[in-house]
């Protein structure tokens, strides 16, 4: 990859001078596609041409986009020093747990993908909840027969062993270059000396707050003594998680999993019928997976593997589209929008039976992003008439075999790049807070189907293999993604989003791959959804009006959605850095430097 050798620590002032038009770059509506180009022909690169309404940020040595500003700035720091994409990647990680509590956490889990340019490979870290040792299939059914959705989602009984800490340890002890200490100070400062709140984070605690005050570790971490909300401008303190952080920040994973921190979690546990014991925060385990591998238009892709779901749909959409001019067709056309429908029907029908743990059971990878099979369901679609829901299952794949969330996405100078959707599942999680250590619950065991014939909490039909069972991982739709040009990163992005993360993604990949947008553009567009079952193609607003009636007149119910997704992309090409931060969340940046 051109361009990318480390720079001596000395030479790196040189860039702080463009870190404040950078931040400004980031800002909607505003670009500075010329203040650099001086410093390099690159700059001319025709990516932040004109002819776009949207551009991205540029940078020279490396580039951090996150759901938060500061988190971002902290990243950005981090490789500033000398660090690379990984240490930058659990300093975000960390300061989002405090940054953006909804989503950001040490109380949750989910996936990295990294890719380590010195190994040139590129390797998935799971680092999923997995179920209690308590934990089994009939334990949210009443004596009844009905659901409990109270414990089954907002409950000390809703959380999966919380898996954060663990993967972040793993992270910096097999490729890092910094301490726990030094990724995690930037976070603990925030959390103890506090952040002044902003515009969303006062609304969102506001909005929240009849599901918070349930808890009152939740009350107390959350709201002032009074009890009442935290206001624009005010000093926002998190005393008990910065003393977690502190205490991660001297004894890595076996201060959370077996020290004080672990005691804490089982205790209040214990107390409020949970279900996560020492034992089960002790034999936690990080797993290292081989991602899923596709190619679409002479592109590489890596994405996550099971339990994601996401990469092996993603592959099979591409796939898919393969057999249709989408470019031709052009963004937001009818034909484009309908072709790409039909194909997330399909996807979404194998996601509800093909789908689990691969500890616990062989799954069709290979079949599933095969060509051959993406061929034969592109001739099962008709480009004049949608096909109902109920007219669609899960696909043969017999002839073929040889699931509130964030992400940020980080690529260093040395060609290290990393992205990590990471989740809470709910926004704020379970509502609970574990007393004296500020840590937010997951709820992640809402992410197991309870019997296949009822929807999980994202309406999302599944199959007996993704049910409760001791120790086994839920099925996620967090998808990061890598794409690659001659071996090189190229593209990273990744969003939140519930059932939508895979859409949200494969549309900007889409976007950038086949119509050749830029990623501001290609983030900036409107978008679509559809998941089998409940039949309807969510849009957002901004699709022509004339094209809504051909998809109506063709059998599609069209409904129109609220903001779709959160993506966090980056991108190396031409010698520089470019990034992203999606407009649809308030405060999200992408910086360089």
């Amino acid at each position: 990859m051109q361009s990318m050798t480390r720079r001596p620590l000395a030479r790196r002032s040189a860039a702080l001078a463009l870190v404040a038009l950078a931040a400004i770059a980031a800002l909607p509506g505003i670009a500075l596609p010329g203040a650099a180009v001086a410093q390099s022909p690159a700059a001319q690169a025709p990516i932040n041409t004109y002819n776009a309404i949207h551009h991205p940020v540029v940078g020279r040595n490396g580039m951090v986009a996150s759901q938060n500003f500061l988190a971002t700035e902290i990243g950005v720091d981090i490789l500033r020093r000398g660090g690379n994409a990984i240490d930058a990647g659990v300093a975000v990680g960390l300061a989002l747990a405090v940054t953006l509590p909804r989503a950001g956490n040490v109380g949750g889990g989910g996936f990295i993908l990294l890719h380590l340019a010195e190994e040139d490979r590129t390797v998935v870290v799971d680092f999923r909840e997995t179920a209690p040792a308590a934990a089994h299939a009939d334990m949210f059914f009443e004596a009844d027969g009905e659901v409990d959705n109270d414990e089954y989602r907002f409950s000390h009984k809703s959380s999966a062993i919380p898996a954060s800490v663990a993967g972040f340890d793993h992270l910096l002890r097999n490729y890092g270059t910094m301490s726990w200490r030094e990724v995690a100070q930037p976070a603990i400062d925030l959390a103890r000396d506090g952040m002044v709140v902003w515009e969303d984070l006062a609304v969102n605690l506001a909005r929240s707050k009849p599901r918070l005050s349930a808890n009152p570790a939740s009350r107390a971490k959350f709201y002032k003594p009074d009890g009442s909300n935290y206001e624009v401008g005010d000093l926002y303190r998190q005393p008990d998680l910065a003393w977690t952080l502190e205490q991660v920040a001297e004894g890595g994973a076996d201060a959370f999993y077996r020290g004080e921190i672990a005691r804490r979690i089982a205790t209040d546990m214990a107390r409020h019928n949970g279900l996560i014991t020492m034992d089960d925060l002790a034999n936690y385990r990080v797993v290292e997976r081989e991602p899923v591998r596709g190619t679409f238009r002479g592109y590489d892709i890596a994405a996550m593997s099971a339990p994601s779901s996401g990469g092996m749909h993603i592959v099979q959409m591409l796939n898919i589209f393969e057999n249709f001019p989408l470019k031709e067709m052009g963004y937001g056309s009818a034909d484009a929008m309908h072709v790409m429908a039909e194909s997330m029907k399909l996807a979404y029908a194998d996601r509800s039976k093909y789908l689990g743990d691969p500890d616990h059971l062989d799954l069709p990878v290979a079949a599933l992003t095969s060509k051959g099979y993406a061929a034969e369901l592109a001739r099962g679609i008709s480009l004049s008439s949608a096909r109902p829901s109920s007219d669609i299952g899960p696909g043969n794949l017999a002839p073929y075999e040889s699931p509130e969330t964030t992400h940020y996405s980080i690529l260093d100078s040395e060609g290290n790049a990393l992205v990590n959707t990471y989740t809470l599942m709910f926004s704020y999680g379970s509502g609970v807070v574990i007393e004296g250590t500020g840590i937010l619950m997951n709820n992640n065991l809402g992410n197991f189907t309870l019997r296949p014939d009822i929807p999980d909490a994202f309406g999302l039909m599944g199959s007996a293999d993704n049910q409760i069972a001791a120790g086994r991982r839920p099925v996620s739709s967090m998808t990061p993604i890598i794409v690659l040009r001659d071996g090189r990163p190229f593209l990273l992005t990744g969003s939140p989003g519930g059932s939508r993360i895979i859409t949200t993604n494969l549309q900007l990949l889409v976007n950038v791959l086949e119509h050749g947008m830029n990623i501001a553009d290609a983030t900036a567009r409107p978008r679509m959804h559809h998941q089998w079952y409940p039949e309807r193609l969510e849009v957002e607003s901004g699709f022509s009006p004339d094209v809504i009636r051909t998809l109506r007149a063709r059998g599609h119910d069209v409904q129109f959605s609220a903001g779709m997704g959160s993506l966090q992309t980056v991108m190396f090409s031409d010698g520089l850095f470019y990034g992203y931060a999606d407009p649809r969340r308030p405060g999200a940046m992408a910086l360089g430097y």
